[in-house]
Order: structure tokens, then sequence, then C-alpha cells
């Protein structure tokens, strides 16, 4: 029994991490940034304004070109290239912990990283390349980590400082919460994440510092249904939805209050496929007709900070938060919804047909 035992524990241990402290380079995504662009910002905020950390946000980094990749487009040999350049600027910051925020590209320089250290030979041929390219040269970074590791390091500071919890405001109970993993993440080098590809931490464990429940359902580690070549090729998209569709329709019958992603893909797809099917089949996943709200991890980190919802940017997303503001007992003012910095009254977007809001 206690072999069995130590066995278990060593077994475990394989799939933790170490996340560094402090002096990150932060690799931005070129679709959070868009898709949910106050994200990167309150990942930014938090970190440098909340927990004191230094997070050097390079206006000189790039897309990992991961799209084109993995849809077939962009060789290996020059996303190698364009990945080198990113830890060339790492080293000229005099850095050495890569934060990144997308889970693609998180994907992308572990595979890249673990190629070099089994083909040596393709590291040599990657500095030829970037030196002749940008006559730079790099250092190894000595510390990877995906943007929800860190947040999920420091989840118990976080809770210390929380302003909300994960519980109703009316009944004290906690909120029920689904969270999805992006494939990215944990399936493509299952150690390289926080527990692994069957049972990931990394944010069930925010949610459970926060106060919490997380709920499991059947398809709890089914696809989102991005798939690169699913999506960008507008014939397939059909699958896409239909991934979608059945992660949402496996966690309907556990009413969950909110889910939760790491992925900005996932975040994106999970959300706005709602709408698509919403206005297909007149179908929601709610019992109230507004969809089920799909929040990032740094969303959910400002939100517990108390940080105000539209400066979150929870207007941005196709499924609107107001019933989870509600139930986390946040104020908030309608009337600021759709403001500028100024002041001024922006466009307001169309309303869907088969949402309520």
């Amino acid at each position: 029994m206690d072999t069995a035992i130590h066995t278990e524990k060593e077994t475990w241990g394989t799939y933790q991490k170490h996340v560094a402290d402090d002096n990150y380079y932060y690799a931005r995504s070129c679709i959070r940034q868009n898709f949910f662009p106050a994200s990167e910002y309150m990942f930014l905020h938090i970190l440098r304004k909340v927990l004191g950390k230094h997070v050097y946000d390079d206006p000189n980094h790039t897309t990992c070109t991961g799209i084109g990749y993995h849809s077939d487009i962009v060789p290996f040999e020059t996303i190698q290239t364009v990945v080198a350049r990113h830890f060339a600027l790492m080293t000229e910051a005099g850095l050495e912990n890569i934060a990144i925020s997308c889970v693609t590209s998180f994907g992308i320089y572990t595979e890249i990283l673990e190629t070099w250290q089994h083909f040596p030979e393709q590291l040599e041929k990657t500095r030829e390349f970037l030196y002749k390219a940008t006559k730079r040269e790099f250092n190894l970074p000595k510390n990877i980590a995906h943007t929800s590791d860190i947040i999920y390091k420091f989840r118990h500071e976080i809770a210390e400082k929380a302003v909300y919890k994960l519980v109703h405001a009316q009944t004290g109970e906690p909120l029920n919460v689904v969270e999805h993993i992006g494939c990215h993440y944990a399936k493509m080098f299952p150690t390289k994440g926080i527990g692994g590809a069957e049972f990931p931490q990394v944010l069930s464990g925010m949610i459970t510092a926060w106060g919490g429940k997380v709920i499991d359902y059947p398809e709890r580690r089914h696809c989102c249904g991005f798939g690169f070549r699913n999506y960008l090729v507008q014939a397939n998209r059909g699958y896409s939805v239909s991934n979608t569709y059945k992660k949402l329709e496996s966690m309907q019958p556990y009413n969950p209050d909110f889910i939760l992603t790491n992925c900005p893909g996932c975040a994106m797809f999970i959300d706005k496929w709602q709408y698509t099917i919403a206005e297909m089949e007149q179908k929601t996943f709610d019992s109230q007709g507004k969809g089920i709200p799909v929040l990032t991890y740094e969303e959910l980190a400002a939100l517990v900070l108390g940080i105000q919802p539209w400066d979150v940017g929870l207007q941005i997303h196709q499924i609107q938060s107001e019933s989870l503001l509600d139930a986390l007992g946040i104020p908030y003012d309608t009337a600021l919804k759709y403001v500028d910095k100024q002041g001024n009254q922006l466009p307001l977007p169309n309303k869907p047909n088969n949402l309520l809001h």
C-alpha cells in the first residue's frame, strides 16, 4: 500500500511544473488582443499593479505564425526562426522567463524547444537563419509558462486581495463553474501543463481558490471545435459548431453559472457559437435564454479583485454577463456599458434575434 501511494505521488509529481516568480518577458496573442483586448491588459495590470511583478510588454514582439503553421501554410523552419526572434528579443531585454498569452503559441514554443533538445542540429540551423535575417542571437528561456500558469501560481495571493468570491450574493452558495482547457495547453505535451491532459488543475485551481465549485461534465475534455482547418475552410465550419454544440449540450444539465477558459480561440468559439446556435436552432443552453457567459481567466481574476466589469471588457463578448454579475453581487451601470474613456457614447451593437439581453 505504501509503495502504491508513493508511486501515485511520484506519478502526480511529473504533472507539476515550476513557474518563475517574477521578471517575465510577455509574448502576446495575436487573436486574444483582437477578440478580448482587455484580457491581456488585465493580465499586465494584475501582475504589475496588484502583485508587484515585473513584466516586459515588448512592442517589437510579433505573431508566432501558429495559425499559419497549423494550417500548413508556414513551414516548420520558418516558425522556428520566428520563435527564435522572440527569444532574441527576450535575451536583449535581459530576461529569461517567458510568459505566453496564447495556448497555441504555448504549444508551438514547447514543440520547438522539444525539437531542439532532441535534434540540436535544428537549433544550430535556426541560429544561422536568424542571424542571416536579423543579425540577432538568442539564449533559450530558462522558464516557459502559459499566462494561466502564472495566474494559477498566484491564485491564493489574488484570493487574499479579493473583493468578491465566486459565491452567490443572495444564497451564499458557491457558483457552479465549468472549465475548458485549450487542447494545445495540455494535450500536445501533457507534462508541460499543470495536472497533465486528463486532470489539468490550472483553471479548476483558480475556481476553488476563489470560492467556486468546479462542475464535471461528460465532454469536459472535448475540443471546443476551433480545429484550425475546420474553421478556416468555410465549408468545414459545420464541424466546428457541432463540436461546440456537443460540449454545451453536455454541460447544460448541470446549470453552470459560467464557463472559464484558458485559450483565446476556445473563449471566442464557445462564446460566439452560442449566438450562432441560437440563430440556427432557436436554442440556448441556460434556463433564461441568455446563453452561458464565457470568461477568460484574466477577466475572472479582475472581477474577483473588484475591477469594474466594463473595464474588464465583458461587453465585448457575444454572451453578456449581467446575470453573472447579479449573482456575484457586483454593481454595474448599464449607461456606461458602451462608453469610451472620454465619456463618449459608442455605437450600440445589434441585438440578436434569439438571445435575450
